[in-house]
C-alpha cells in the first residue's frame, strides 16, 4: 500500500467514525500533532478542497504572515454537508488526505517566509501555525461557527477568523439563508466576537475593487438596518487584495479540466504534494477508489 493510499484509508476512518457520533464538528487531525500549543487566533478556511489550490495556499499563507505572533492556528474546514455544491465529483476522504498534503505544503511554504526563516531553523518551525484538518455536518456558514465554537477542541474564546472571498461574503449576507424570518439577525452572534477576513475579487459579476470596498462601507453607512444588519459589523470585516489582474486565475475547476487536458498545468494551479497526489491516485477520473 502506497503512503497516499494510507492517508486515504486514514481518512476513511476517521471520517466513519465522525459520521457515526452525534458530533456537529470534529477535528480529524493536526499537523504537526501538538495539543498542548495555545493560540489567540483560530483562522478558518472552509471550503470544498476539490482539490485545494495556489489560491488557497494564497489566501491561509497571506493571513498567518500578516499576524505571526502569537503563534496562530488554522482550521482547514470541509462540510459533509453543502448548501450549494454536490459531495462530487472527488470522495470526502480524497479531498481530507489532499487537505493533509495541503497543510504540509502551507508549512513549507510559510517556513521560507521571512518571518517565520529568521527566528532561526528550531525556533522557526516551533512557531509556525498549527493546521487542524475538520469537518462539520452543518452546511451553513452561522452554523459552522457555531459548532466550532460550541466543541471542545478549541478555547471558547478564541476568535475565529474565518477566510473567504468576496462571492462568499456576498453568501452570507444573504438573507434567504436565514429562515423563518429572513432577516440578518443570525449573523449577530459570530459578528459580536468573531471576524471576516475577505479576498477581493474584482469581476464582471462581482464588480471592480471599488464596488467591494463600497459594499462594506453601504453596510456601515446603514443601507442593510431595515433586514436587521448592524453598521459596527463593517468593522469586522477586513477586505485584502486578490491576485492581480496580470496573474493568471487559479480555481479549484481549473485544477480538474487540466487533469484531464493538461496535467502540466496543475504546477501552477495546485501545491505540490497535492499535485503528485491528484496524478497518482486520480480522483477525477470518473473510476476513482470509493
Amino acid at each position: 500500500m502506497t503512503s497516499f493510499q494510507a492517508l486515504r484509508t486514514q481518512y476513511a476512518s476517521l471520517l466513519k467514525r465522525f459520521l457515526a457520533s452525534s458530533k456537529e464538528f470534529d477535528v480529524l487531525t493536526t499537523i504537526p500533532p501538538d495539543h498542548s500549543a495555545e493560540s489567540e487566533t483560530l483562522y478558518v478556511l472552509d471550503s470544498s478542497f476539490n482539490p485545494p489550490t495556489r489560491a488557497h495556499l494564497r489566501i491561509a499563507s497571506t493571513a498567518l504572515l500578516e499576524n505571526p505572533k502569537p503563534r496562530p492556528r488554522l482550521l482547514l474546514l470541509l462540510a459533509t454537508q453543502n448548501a450549494d455544491k454536490p459531495s462530487n465529483p472527488a470522495s470526502f476522504e480524497d479531498r481530507l488526505a489532499m487537505m493533509e498534503l495541503f497543510a504540509r505544503d502551507l508549512r513549507s511554504r510559510l517556513a521560507e517566509s521571512p518571518a517565520f526563516a529568521a527566528s532561526g531553523l528550531t525556533h522557526a518551525i516551533e512557531s509556525l501555525p498549527l493546521v487542524d484538518i475538520g469537518v462539520t455536518r452543518k452546511p451553513y456558514f452561522v452554523d459552522k461557527a457555531a459548532a466550532i465554537e460550541a466543541s471542545d477542541s478549541y478555547p471558547v474564546a478564541l476568535e475565529q477568523v474565518h477566510l473567504t472571498g468576496y462571492d462568499t461574503l456576498i453568501r452570507i449576507f444573504n438573507s434567504k439563508y436565514y429562515p423563518p424570518a429572513h432577516t440578518l439577525q443570525p449573523l449577530e452572534p459570530f459578528l459580536a466576537k468573531h471576524r471576516l477576513r475577505v479576498t477581493m475579487r474584482p469581476s464582471d459579476e462581482w464588480g471592480g475593487k471599488e464596488e467591494q470596498i463600497g459594499w462594506v462601507e453601504a453596510l456601515a453607512r446603514g443601507d442593510r438596518d431595515s433586514e436587521g444588519g448592524r453598521r459596527e459589523w463593517a468593522q469586522r470585516i477586513q477586505l485584502v487584495e486578490g491576485r492581480s489582474p496580470s496573474e493568471r486565475p487559479v480555481s479549484s475547476t481549473l485544477a480538474r479540466e487540466a487533469l484531464q487536458s493538461d496535467p502540466k498545468n496543475l504546477e501552477w494551479l495546485v501545491p505540490e504534494q497535492v499535485r503528485q497526489f491528484v496524478l497518482s491516485e486520480r480522483p477525477y477520473s470518473g473510476n476513482s477508489k470509493v
